[in-house]
């Protein structure tokens, strides 16, 4: 069964046969687990086993291990920075906050994908305006070059690590205060102040080749009536065919007041689908999740099937202890784990 267009999460630690049902439905394309899916390492891994036999090809699965306040797998995994703790090193030494950066996506990559895990939906993107109540220290920068800088380091430790890098939030969702997880987001810039300073990260990580790209639910009315992850003139006009962007396009959650414009969850799949999302997200809402798998009707096109299948993670350790082993891997978790001391803030 090919993969549909939908990531779903499920109830907790196992799947319940409710999770089977909705993860069987052909829409059904991915999985993205949050701290509620988590008790154990070895629980981890039997949960993904479980979840990859489903289905062939095997369910994406996904999971939000930024670093900082937003890391969903902690005990037993290497506690990550918040990603303004390299760009506090940037100001003192760029060389070393490059290699840190790289050392912290080989370190988040490799935990996750020894346990089955195919991405993590990072880095960050956006501009650190001192003012979003969201992203605050999950923003590199506020300096363009820092953040795309670090931004590559970054993916370049993910793909070491076996993990395709997800920027977000295109366009940016720096410069307001709103959340959109739970309030309308408006952002009143008109489009040469975005290109000039947001856009410029998303523009260099696509040259570096980024497979995938998650848009915000920030409506920028100068631009367009409706927020990015619902508009063909940002999906289309400006990602696409001004950035030349071919990888995957990824909704933010459908289930955030932040996509309310659209009353119906159905409604706010078939417009995010149209507009050029290749696959949407629906979290926390498992009525909300039901509703859209009866009523969606959408042909995932053979260009977001290879969109997806370029998504799926690479093992290269058969398991933790071997991942343990690699003298690499530990060399990375000690620097990493040194990040915000600033006893180990030496010249690099």
């Amino acid at each position: 069964m090919p993969l549909g267009p939908v990531m779903l999460d499920i109830v907790a630690t196992a799947l319940t046969d409710e999770d089977k049902r909705r993860l069987l439905h052909p829409l059904t394309g991915g999985v993205i687990l949050f701290s509620r899916n988590y008790s154990s390492r070895k629980q981890l891994t039997a949960l993904i086993h479980e979840i990859r036999s489903l289905r062939t090809p095997h369910l994406l699965i996904a999971v939000d291990q930024e670093g900082g306040r937003v890391q969903r797998f902690k005990d037993d995994f290497t506690r990550l920075p918040a990603m303004r703790e390299l760009g506090k090193i940037w100001d003192q030494n760029q060389v070393r906050a490059r290699h840190l950066s790289k050392q912290a996506g080989f370190v988040l990559a490799s935990e996750l994908v020894v346990c089955g895990i195919d991405l993590s939906f990072t880095p960050v993107l956006d501009i650190d305006y001192g003012q979003s109540s969201v992203i605050g220290d999950r923003a590199f920068h506020r300096d363009i070059h820092a953040v795309s800088e670090l931004a590559h380091a970054l993916m370049t430790g993910l793909k070491t690590g076996g993990m395709q890098a997800v920027g977000k939030h295109f366009p940016g969702h720096g410069g307001i205060q709103a959340d959109s997880h739970v309030e309308k987001s408006i952002d009143q810039r008109r489009y040469a102040d975005i290109e000039m300073d947001d856009l410029v990260p998303f523009q260099r990580m696509i040259d570096f080749g980024l497979a995938g790209i998650m848009a915000a639910h920030v409506i920028y009315p100068h631009i367009d009536q409706y927020p990015a992850g619902f508009s063909r003139q940002w999906l289309q006009k400006v990602l696409r065919q001004r950035l030349s962007f071919e990888g995957c396009i990824f909704s933010d959650d459908l289930s955030m007041q932040g996509a309310a414009y659209f009353k119906s969850v159905a409604a706010r799949a078939q417009a995010a689908l149209e507009a050029g999302c290749d696959m949407i997200l629906v979290c926390n809402d498992f009525q909300a999740a039901d509703e859209l798998l009866e009523t969606l009707q959408w042909n995932i096109s053979a260009t977001s099937l290879a969109r997806l299948a370029r998504m799926h993670g690479k093992r290269h350790f058969a398991s933790m202890m071997k991942l343990r082993e690699d003298a690499a891997y530990a060399q990375a978790v000690r620097e990493v784990g040194a990040i915000g001391d600033p006893n180990e803030l030496l010249p690099f």
